[in-house]
């Protein structure tokens, strides 16, 4: 029978501030507090990380880190793989979003005769590459390396050939090629994009729920057009960004907080709803930053309470792949 398995990835060498390391952390903190025993019931693993990096000279301006990166995402593909293999159902807690295309390709290596959906729920679209990046921090490119997308036509960086064959290498995390399709992939919240990222979105049709949208048209509605709209996928994976959240209303705990992004009981709902459909296999919690929060623990705290109350709708419905 499949297992709940958490998966902590603490690593935060892809982001732009210090502190995402902590995030998880944060979250069993926030579970003491409460008197839940979540981070005691499941099995979990500790992935070693290189963060010890962060004291490195930065020599990749427009990818910064990214030979670690490359080797972190390797690790998380790696045990999201076996924990797939193994028929148990990963629940991966990380850093920094960078990490995300290690957890995809993990999925895909898991079973790479199927097509994944994606669900991205951020503030953010993370499809920007070297060539396009205006930071050079790789938490804002896994979407871009997962779909094995370039976006020369909105160049705004003069790359060299070392960073152009590093990120060629980082594309082929897991298994060799594209592990997603932009058909395939939905996003729920952005609203913090530059313009090669707009350029992209609309040049491929991606859809983007805004907070706006699903309020005035119904999250039932919406939800319901999205699970039609990924029919024809035989797996989903979702990844759960915190600056999804409107961090007026929570807190500002994360590394790019947003305003005007959802309320923690909307952010369940759509996660609940795409845990329902049967098809999730692997779900993905990312970017809780306890050095920036404002409130007190306030973030980590609200990310564990979605958490607990989504975990027990994976493991109703999960299905091995």
């Amino acid at each position: 029978m499949s297992q709940i398995k958490i998966l902590k990835n603490r690593s935060d060498i892809g982001a732009g501030t210090r502190g995402a390391d902590l995030g998880i952390d944060a979250m069993e903190i926030a579970a003491i507090k409460v008197n839940d025993d979540y981070f005691h019931r499941y099995p979990f693993v500790d992935i070693d990380s290189h963060n010890e990096s962060i004291y490195n000279k930065v020599n990749r301006p427009f990818a910064k880190r990214i030979r670690f990166v490359k080797e972190q995402c390797q690790r998380v593909a790696d045990v999201v793989k076996q924990t797939l293999e193994e028929g148990d159902i990963p629940i991966v807690l990380s850093g920094d979003h960078s990490s995300a295309l290690g957890t995809m390709a993990g999925v895909k290596a898991a079973a790479p005769e199927k097509r994944m959906g994606v669900i991205w729920v951020d503030a953010h679209a993370d499809l920007h590459s070297p060539f396009t990046s205006p930071s050079g921090n790789i938490h804002g490119m896994p979407l871009a390396a997962t779909i094995g997308a370039d976006n020369k036509r909105f160049q705004i960086n003069e790359v060299s050939e070392v960073t152009t064959n590093l990120w060629e290498d980082l594309k082929n995390t897991g298994i060799e090629g594209s592990k997603l399709a932009p058909e395939d992939l939905i996003f729920f919240g952005v609203r913090d994009t530059e313009e090669p990222e707009d350029g992209f979105i609309e040049e491929q049709g991606i859809k983007n729920y805004t907070v706006a949208e699903m309020r005035f048209r119904g999250f039932e509605k919406c939800l319901k057009e999205a699970i039609e709209k990924l029919d024809h996928c035989d797996m989903i994976y979702i990844s759960f960004d915190v600056d999804s959240l409107d961090c007026d209303l929570i807190s500002y705990g994360t590394g790019t907080p947003v305003q005007k992004g959802f309320d923690p009981e909307e952010v369940k709902v759509i996660i609940s709803r795409f845990l329902e459909s049967g098809k999730v296999v692997c779900l993905e919690l990312v970017e809780v930053n306890p050095l920036l929060d404002n409130k007190g623990n306030k973030m980590a705290e609200t990310a564990f309470d979605v958490l607990r109350e989504v975990t027990p709708v994976f493991s109703l419905n999960f299905k091995n792949i």
